[in-house]
């Protein structure tokens, strides 16, 4: 097997599981991409197997300590532990991201399921060249109708890799599912991700108790899953914000779906939380799910001052006592700096808040203390401080 030697003090000796360029040593056996190889410290020490690719920024991934192949049964395993551990975290397997990438052992696959549909992204050289090795694994171990491939996610390119969507397995047939008590209309063909915002399904629930009697705006709300769980919760008056005409549609449907009212809007949001402020609109909830600001560090300043600008419209527009729920799905933006730009936003507004919660992604999307990485999604519960 051919391998690399990694240098002294480098992240993959403290518990990640990445190589970059700078880290290596040097290399043995003429490592191709897309192969498996061998790491190793300066010593001889094996630390591991790992995937291959000198195209990508990220040139090798471990995906085990051991010595290891990607074989058929290695998927198998992997899977098969990927769902098991979701069980015993009392998941609902009807919908959930059943394989999330280095926290399984898989890295770069993506795995979602939508009642008897599979949704796959191989985002990875590696695992892309063994798609019909995870299809075959995906269908032994979980038996889906259908199989999905949703390989247009543009962090691809970075690998060296096309971008492409279509049907792997099956005759995929309208879904809808069911979660929170509410029924969705899912398209994982079309829809943004995979088709739902999985990640955040313990964000609604949580959000949505505290939507009875209120007046919700919920901002950047895709399928308006947390508009939503606010109308079926009692809020008084909901109204949710998305900039794509296909979503508005989407979330009326929803709305209908479920016999509940809201008022969805097509608007860029922070165009209309000026035009809210200019109006003196007032809102007891506020929900800020953006997209993500910046997909790389580089950008991360001009992502801070977006992220600024609408906490400090949405906080102007907060009544006394007012909520506001607010997310970052950067990975780049850590909960220490995102919770500063909030401070930083209060400042601004003359206003105070108490922290009432931090919101973390669900339970299917779960985090390896040792990659950073992994814990992408953080979010905070704020209540206005009245008098401050």
């Amino acid at each position: 097997m051919a391998g690399l030697v990694i240098k002294p003090r480098t992240r993959i000796l403290h518990g990640h599981d990445w190589v970059y360029a700078s880290d290596i040593l040097k290399a043995f056996g003429n490592p191709q991409n897309g192969e498996v190889v061998s790491l190793k410290d300066g010593r001889d020490h094996l630390l591991g197997s790992a995937i291959y690719n000198a195209q990508s920024q990220i040139v090798a991934r471990r995906f085990s300590r051991q010595r290891q192949e990607l074989d058929a049964d290695f998927f198998k395993r992997r899977i098969a532990q990927a769902v098991d551990y979701r069980k015993r975290r009392d998941v609902d397997l009807n919908a959930c991201r059943l394989v999330w990438s280095e926290s399984d052992g898989l890295p770069g696959v993506i795995v979602d399921r939508y009642g008897s549909t599979l949704v796959l992204q191989t985002l990875t050289l590696a695992m892309d060249q063994r798609i019909s090795l995870i299809v075959d694994a995906l269908r032994e171990i979980v038996s889906p109708a259908a199989i999905i491939e949703r390989n247009d996610a543009p962090i691809r390119r970075a690998e060296g890799l096309e971008l492409r969507t279509g049907i792997l397995f099956g005759e995929p047939a309208k879904i809808e599912i069911e979660l929170l008590g509410l029924k969705f209309e899912i398209d994982p063909l079309h829809g943004q991700k995979t088709g739902f915002y999985l990640d955040q399904i313990d964000n609604y629930r949580a959000v949505a108790t505290r939507a009875e009697g209120r007046r919700v705006l919920d901002c950047f709300a895709n399928q308006g899953a947390f508009a939503l769980a606010c109308a079926k919760a009692g809020a008084r008056e909901v109204a949710a914000v998305e900039i794509s005409a296909d979503a508005v549609a989407q979330i009326h449907a929803n709305a209908a779906r479920n016999e509940l009212r809201l008022n969805a809007i097509e608007a860029n949001v922070f165009d209309f939380l000026k035009q809210q402020e200019t109006a003196g609109a007032q809102y007891d909830l506020i929900i800020l799910d953006p997209p993500s600001f910046t997909k790389s560090k580089g950008k991360l300043h001009d992502a801070m001052r977006g992220y600024k600008e609408i906490h400090l419209r949405a906080l102007k527009l907060l009544a006394p006592d007012g909520l506001l729920a607010t997310f970052s799905c950067s990975h780049h933006v850590s909960a220490e700096l995102f919770k500063e730009m909030i401070i930083d936003a209060l400042v601004d507004a003359k206003k105070s808040a108490r922290q009432l919660a931090t919101l973390h992604q669900s339970a299917d999307h779960p985090i390896l203390a040792g990659i950073p990485e992994t814990e992408y999604l953080k979010g905070f519960l704020l209540e206005l401080a009245p008098g401050r």
